[in-house]
């Protein structure tokens, strides 16, 4: 199955949408006053000013009750980003990412677009030796295919496909280029080290490819505000975080239908009844047309399926309603 891309009809619908729902270079705030968060990391969440210190308690005293039904660690962070009203709940801890790494991939690989050294038409052959488990672009048994490269982008962050994400991957170099790209923007806490296939392998590998949720959150700050990409780069990765198939439970599980939100979500196995990660990051067009921010990981849960993704439907919930009064 090839993904046919009409030009025209796409980049008209991600102008659309970068219009609609970014607004690029965003007033910064140069406070940063948290009182939730341990130390001055040069990683915390840029532009954060609390205006009534109450409603965040609270807000935060929810996101804890909430994170109790996922019987095990859960880390948010969400903010504001226009205001830079912010929560955090175990935001400077480490989580494993899965699947939410192909966001910063996906930026790198744009990133070089940007420079000439890659195109969005381009061509690349993808062999049956390349497939990884659970593809959706080839099958083992069938012959090798050629794909644009717009084509896997959308297959790595929309379907979240892991056959597409280690062929660009090793397009880009290898998965140290994504954490020297992130750091040129200033995200010191995300870790890209290995291949959607060193994952398959060996289970603690996960454990390897982290983030912060505070740092999750910095790196979607940056995209929104433009940093690190084009605006026709940009724009295009904001089509295919926001026609994501995967995670509908999630992040946007309880908010209200035609809710706006560009997302990547991330999930392990379960093995002896835990799952390492059921993860979402993404940005929220709340309903005063401010932008939410927000990033929620759920790591060595005992849950099911359908509790650790009520637990970040309820946090997402519990922000919305806090900053969409």
């Amino acid at each position: 199955m090839i993904i046919v891309i009409k030009k025209a009809q796409f980049y008209t619908s991600c102008l659309f949408l970068l219009t609609f729902f970014l607004t690029i270079g965003c007033t910064s705030i140069n406070s940063s006053n948290r009182e939730d968060t341990p130390n001055n990391r040069t990683s915390a969440p840029s532009g954060i000013t609390i205006s009534n210190a109450d409603s965040t308690k609270e807000l935060r005293a929810r996101i804890e009750q909430i994170s109790q039904a996922a019987q095990g660690r859960v880390g948010v962070t969400a903010t504001v980003l226009e205001t830079g009203e912010s929560v955090t709940v175990n935001g400077n801890q480490q989580f494993p990412m899965q699947s939410v790494y192909k966001f910063p991939i996906a930026m790198a690989v744009l990133a070089q677009v940007d420079q000439g050294k890659l195109k969005l038409d381009q061509k690349i052959r993808v062999e049956t030796s390349d497939v990884v488990q659970g593809s959706r672009i080839l099958d083992v048994k069938s012959q090798g295919m050629e794909f644009s490269l717009a084509e896997l982008l959308k297959y790595m962050v929309s379907e979240s496909d892991n056959t597409a994400c280690d062929v660009l991957l090793r397009l880009v170099g290898e998965p140290r280029i994504v954490t020297e790209y992130l750091r040129s923007l200033g995200v010191n806490d995300i870790v890209v080290a290995n291949t959607e296939n060193e994952l398959a392998q060996d289970r603690a590998v996960q454990y390897r490819n982290y983030a912060m949720p505070d740092a999750a959150v910095i790196l979607l700050r940056a995209f929104h505000e433009g940093k690190g990409l084009s605006k026709s780069s940009q724009a295009v990765l904001l089509q295919l975080m926001t026609e994501t198939t995967t995670g509908s439970k999630r992040i946007k599980g309880l908010l209200p239908d035609g809710t706006v939100v560009a997302h990547k979500t991330g999930t392990s196995s379960t093995v002896n009844g835990v799952t390492a990660a059921t993860n979402d990051v993404g940005l929220v067009m709340l309903p005063n047309g401010r932008h939410m921010a927000i990033a929620v990981f759920v790591s060595d849960s005992k849950a099911n399926d359908a509790i650790r993704e009520e637990v970040i439907a309820k946090v997402a919930k519990a922000a919305w309603d806090e900053w969409s009064k």
